[in-house]
């Protein structure tokens, strides 16, 4: 999104065995609703081949990186910490505050998978919440990103794509950039 400033997403956690498609399902969810790239902390860092390969058939710019230090990634970070977690305040309450701070710098969107350190809560400018109810973190992503773009994300032009999906009422159709 070139009029705003970065959005990072940061994966912090990863439960091998149980959360194979959902840890995918943050980055790919990252990339296609706005952000500018995804880092993968600890055992989530085996997840990046299939975020990589969809960037370079669909297009970027989406950058994918690794960390094996995810609580310095957050402390560290030159601007604002989302953390999006089902206790924290409701979306709807913050996402003006929160696009307010994006618009005078970057945003680290933290989404978890096991249980995450309350060190992060601390650490956080602000702990959203998209619902107050269990649910998926993609699912979350995927809110929060729409509310924060306020839809412009689905607008998005994609560079150097090797493929395009081609938007039809019924079927699927595929096609390389200069076939559109």
């Amino acid at each position: 999104m070139n009029d705003d400033h970065d959005v990072t997403v940061l994966r912090l956690g990863h439960r091998p065995g149980r959360d194979e498609r959902m840890t995918t399902h943050v980055g790919l969810t990252a990339r296609a609703l706005g952000a500018d790239r995804v880092i993968m902390a600890g055992s989530a860092r085996g997840r990046t081949d299939t975020i990589v390969d969809i960037t370079e058939r669909f297009g970027g710019p989406f950058a994918v990186e690794t960390t094996e230090e995810p609580k310095r990634t957050i402390r560290d970070f030159e601007g604002r910490v989302v953390h999006l977690t089902m206790y924290g305040e409701p979306i709807q309450d913050v996402v003006d505050d929160v696009r307010a701070d994006h618009g005078t710098g970057p945003l680290l969107v933290v989404v978890g998978a096991e249980k995450v350190p309350f060190e992060v809560y601390e650490h956080a400018d602000y702990n959203v919440g998209v619902t107050n109810q269990p649910h998926s973190e993609v699912a979350s992503l995927a809110v929060f990103l729409d509310r924060l773009f306020e839809g412009r994300e689905l607008d998005r032009e994609w560079d150097d794509p090797d493929r395009v999906v081609v938007p039809k009422a019924t079927g699927k159709k595929v096609v390389e950039p200069d076939d559109e």
